[in-house]
Parts: structure tokens; sequence; C-alpha cells
């Protein structure tokens, strides 16, 4: 025996945001961004630099 539920629509929500406090998010996300390219080009050097036959990185 199964109970059927009823479902409602998405709710949507809204917010509002300063000016400042959205170029402060973008700012922060741009840095993230960067961040993880650095991350991944350190981890394919470091890949790179393995010698033949060792095992590969764990991310």
């Amino acid at each position: 025996m199964s109970t059927a539920q009823m479902t409602r629509p998405p709710q949507t929500l809204y917010v509002t945001i300063r000016r400042d406090e959205l170029r402060q998010l973008k700012d922060e996300r741009e840095q993230l961004q960067q961040e993880v390219l650095r991350l991944r080009a350190h981890i394919i050097q470091a890949q790179l630099d393995q010698p033949a036959g060792a095992q590969p990185l764990l991310c």
C-alpha cells in the first residue's frame, strides 16, 4: 500500500542584492576560478613530471 503525495509546483524565491555585494561576489567567483585553474595546472604538471610506470596521482 503506497501513500499518494500532493506535489506543489516549485516556488520562486526572490532576493535583493546591492551592487557592491554583487561586485564582491563576482570578484570572489573570479578568484576561485583562477585558483581552480592554478590547481589543475599543478596537477597536470605533477602528472607530467612522474617517471614512467609510476602510479597516477589521486585527486
